[in-house]
């Protein structure tokens, strides 16, 4: 048995353009992948928390230390400028291999630095 397991996440995330005549994708600041782990060309699902649209496309390599998360073709429709998002991806992984692996997670703050990495999502309890 496979299990879809959760890779990598950059968490809160500036979008900092909508580029809607273009071919398609999210440009991502490269700093940005390699801390993930998030390789180029890599399909990513994007979650807003403006307007909670949620959606599907690939990872592209914008300039290092640049804090782009260029929203680009279609998917502009669904993201603009200033909103906060989430950029995930997933490994499909043996059933043998979930208790081993950990996933990179990078926290943002609003310019798009890193402000902390984790390898857990902490749980709360309301």
């Amino acid at each position: 048995m496979h299990l879809t397991i959760l890779k990598a996440k950059l968490h809160q995330a500036r979008v900092t353009h909508s580029e809607l005549e273009y071919e398609g994708s999210c440009a991502i600041d490269g700093h940005l992948l390699d801390t993930a782990g998030i390789h180029e060309y890599e399909q990513i699902q994007i979650y807003n928390l403006a307007n909670g649209e949620r959606f599907v496309t690939y990872a592209i390599r914008a300039q290092e230390n640049t804090g782009i998360i260029s929203v680009n073709g279609a998917a502009a429709h669904k993201a603009n400028p200033g909103d906060r998002i989430i950029i995930a991806s997933y490994a499909l992984l043996e059933q043998k291999e979930v208790a081993l692996f950990k996933p990179k997670l990078v926290y943002l703050d609003a310019a798009n630095r890193i402000t902390r990495t984790s390898d857990q999502i902490p749980v709360q309890v309301a």
